[in-house]
């Protein structure tokens, strides 16, 4: 595998309808809002949703929910510990040789980084490793204010026995009528370097932010309640790029021919394009 040579930029836009698309556990499990009203899907949701395709795809993930946990181990120091080139370096003592036997064993890992911090069974002593990973996702943001919709459930049985309908039977769940939402983010060259982050590794995140709702459906986002509109992919001609991130995320443009309309028709989504950067664009 050949290791970045260019810096990567990245935009998706994407639709939420009738879905809850990031609860606050703060807040009732409402749909996450700024204190302006806007819609937001926190960057670590969005982590757990690339890391849950590439598992999908078939590559080995460190960090893997409970739901999808496929290699048996209900741990992260489990996983970790019964993986035979990390277990090495780690009786080496060698925090480099740990390093560079997670990144190889765990796309994630030498995507995003990863701090390994576990202690030893009986002793204050233990691991503690840092890898900086070369992909940074921000959190998504609606374009325009969220409109949150509360609805009183109510269910068909008691969860305890009694006579009557505990409280336990009552419910409220919280959704997003519609909305816009965009994150961006960028693969920096000078970290892939450090973590073997590749070219094929680069693809494979390409094609997990353009099918990100696959397979991701729950109660509070049923399948097809969240969209991928558009996901836009620049790739610069050199290590440290030709402009900044924030310049090449500004490129993204969204028009709003309607205020608060439900119809997607109704969003022009495009970018003010530099002549020598060019996005590949997805929809």
């Amino acid at each position: 595998m050949s290791t970045l040579k260019n810096k990567i930029d990245f935009a998706v836009v994407f639709s939420v309808r009738y879905a809850n698309p990031n609860g606050d556990p703060l807040n009732g499990n409402r749909p996450r809002t700024t204190l302006d009203g806007y819609g937001e899907v926190s960057d670590v949701c969005i982590k757990r949703k690339i890391r849950n395709r590439m598992q999908d795809m078939g590559y080995d993930i460190f960090v893997q929910s409970e739901d999808r946990a496929t290699d048996g181990y209900d741990s992260l120091k489990e996983r970790a510990d019964n993986n035979e080139q990390v277990v090495a370096a780690k009786k080496a003592k060698n925090r480099g040789l740990y390093a560079e036997a997670a990144c190889k064993s765990w796309l994630d890992v030498r995507s995003f980084g990863q701090v390994f911090a576990f202690k030893e069974k009986g002793s204050t002593a233990g691991v503690s490793v840092s890898v900086r990973g070369p992909v940074s996702v921000q959190s998504a943001y609606s374009i325009e204010p969220a409109e949150v919709s509360e609805l009183q459930i109510t269910k068909s049985v008691n969860g305890e026995s009694g006579d009557k309908k505990s409280s336990d039977t009552m419910g409220t769940k919280h959704r997003v009528d519609f909305g816009i939402y965009v994150f961006k983010g960028s693969i920096n060259c000078q970290l892939a370097e450090k973590t073997g982050f590749s070219e094929e590794d680069a693809e494979v995140i390409k094609e997990a932010l353009r099918t990100l709702f696959e397979n991701d459906c729950s109660a509070a986002r049923p399948d097809g309640s969240m969209e991928v509109l558009k996901m836009f992919w620049w790739k610069h001609n050199c290590a440290n790029g030709q402009y900044s991130s924030a310049k090449v995320h500004r490129t993204l443009k969204i028009d709003v021919k309607k205020s608060m309309s439900s119809d997607i028709n109704d969003y022009e989504i495009y970018t003010e394009d530099y002549p020598d950067l060019k996005p590949e664009t997805y929809e």
